[in-house]
């Protein structure tokens, strides 16, 4: 019996060089259809479900509950799973790895563990065309969007790895979400129904793209968004983020306003410190008359360093007192040291790489 291709959702993103759709990220519901396409009982579709989320199979023909011969005719069904290309731990424990795509490519994900939780830094392109200028991602440039099997797949591949489930995933990883939003979306349903992942505990991460926040607002998702805000005025943060020139800092703040009133969500804003640039008591002041009354949080991430520029990580005491403006105008705000740093796999460090 020849097999059938699986049937794939309108929002799925699936790689040019594939010619099927990989069987991850498909629901049960789906994945029920396809095996009776295939002549096959229903209860098998959840079976197959099982083998892919909890078993981690990598190919149907290690699915040792299905009938020999039709695990050798749908032996090459791809399931949708990557390799490790490479591998590298930090001191604190945090790993990062390089895996490699059914074409090819390369892209970044990293394992974070703490005592009570593990995190994972999920990609959603290959590169990234944003090109903020302090980060490693987009010195590289744009290749391609992930498809939903590439995202989800990054999840197992640490869950696996680290032999331990994974309670939290922040797509804050290589490129840039909301460019991907069909895939992103896709994501995080399986993330949410078939590996069983909060969407409390799903993070997305944005730079900003027009209309993209208020689309994300309109799923009515549990996840929490992150905006990259890194400057408090437009001219600062178009030098260091030259793709924020069409979008003007007004306008991405009115439609995070917007996303509170739809969501009740109160928004994250990420604001990298680079010392001497973004970090003066004069812009933590201009931060926070922008954010006053707004439901939000600001997250400080001390800089960490790339090769290709040479901006610097100011002094905790210049940090601190940062801190103490926001406090001081009532801005919620806290200071997150990046996981990952001697490994090159903290915050803006995540690059395509053929070690």
């Amino acid at each position: 019996m020849s097999a059938t291709p699986l049937v794939s959702s309108a929002n799925s993103t699936i790689p040019e060089t594939a010619t099927l759709p990989p069987l991850l990220g498909a629901s049960v519901t789906e994945l029920t259809a396809w095996v009776q396409q295939q002549g096959q009982p229903a209860y098998r579709g959840k079976q197959l479900h099982d083998w892919i989320y909890h078993k981690g199979v990598r190919s149907l023909a290690d699915i040792s509950v299905f009938p020999k011969q039709w695990r050798t005719d749908v032996a090459d069904i791809p399931v949708g799973r990557s390799q490790i290309h490479y591998r590298s731990v930090a001191p604190d424990g945090t790993v990062k790895y390089l895996l490699q795509l059914s074409d090819g490519q390369i892209v970044e994900t990293v394992g974070i563990p703490t005592e009570k939780r593990l995190t994972v830094c999920v990609s959603t392109q290959v590169g990234c065309p944003m090109a903020c200028d302090f980060c490693a991602t987009g010195k590289g440039g744009y290749k391609r969007n992930l498809g939903r099997h590439e995202i989800v797949d990054q999840v197992l591949t640490v869950q696996e790895d680290f032999q331990q489930r994974v309670s939290h995933v922040v797509f804050m990883g290589m490129g840039e979400p909301l460019l991907n939003t069909e895939s992103v979306l896709d994501a995080v349903k399986s993330l949410n129904q078939d590996v069983g992942i909060g969407q409390r505990s799903l993070t997305i991460s944005t730079v900003g793209i027009r209309d993209r926040i208020r689309e994300l607002a309109q799923n009515h998702l549990q996840v929490t968004l992150a905006v990259s805000l890194h400057a408090p005025n437009q001219a600062l943060r178009e030098k260091i983020i030259p793709s924020a020139r069409p979008y003007p800092i007004e306008d991405l703040l009115a439609e995070c306003r917007e996303y509170v009133e739809i969501t009740g969500r109160r928004v994250s804003f990420e604001y990298i410190l680079l010392a001497g640039v973004n970090d003066l008591p004069e812009h933590a002041l201009e931060l926070a008359k922008r954010l006053r009354g707004f439901q939000s949080h600001v997250n400080l991430i001390p800089y960490n360093p790339i090769q290709e520029v040479d901006y610097k990580r100011p002094k905790s005491d210049r940090i601190q007192a940062f801190v103490k403006v926001l406090q001081q105008q009532k801005i919620a705000v806290s200071v997150r040291y990046s996981r990952g740093l001697e490994a090159d796999a903290a915050c803006g460090q995540l690059r395509t790489s053929n070690l």
